[in-house]
């Protein structure tokens, strides 16, 4: 099989747990994704340091299941290529609830 099609279908049946698990535990993951000057930031997303600490804290609540079918290294690819798309709406509605910088 070709390796972008399974990649593609891997992206497909993941974004829905992962979304799940940032939804219900964004909490959690919101002190996780603060830069080391303590702010919430969209810089925090471009940190692969920061962004494979989420992902490996996601991994842990993924549904056993899952995690029988996706090993964790493959996971965490998956929210690297994909943090934007993952994490972004969490990290922008935080954003937006602080308001503008004065």
């Amino acid at each position: 099989m070709d390796m972008t099609a399974e990649q593609s279908r891997l992206d497909q049946k993941l974004t829905a747990p992962m979304r799940a698990i940032v939804d219900k535990h964004k909490d959690n993951i919101l002190p996780l994704l603060k830069g080391k000057s303590g702010e919430l930031s969209q810089a925090a997303l471009k940190n692969d340091e920061t962004v494979r600490t989420v992902a490996t804290y996601c991994y842990a609540l993924l549904p056993g299941i899952v995690r029988l079918a996706v090993k964790e290294p493959a996971f965490v690819f998956f929210v690297m290529a994909n943090r934007e798309k993952l994490l972004g709406e969490i990290v922008g509605r935080q954003e937006a609830a602080a308001g503008p910088v004065a």
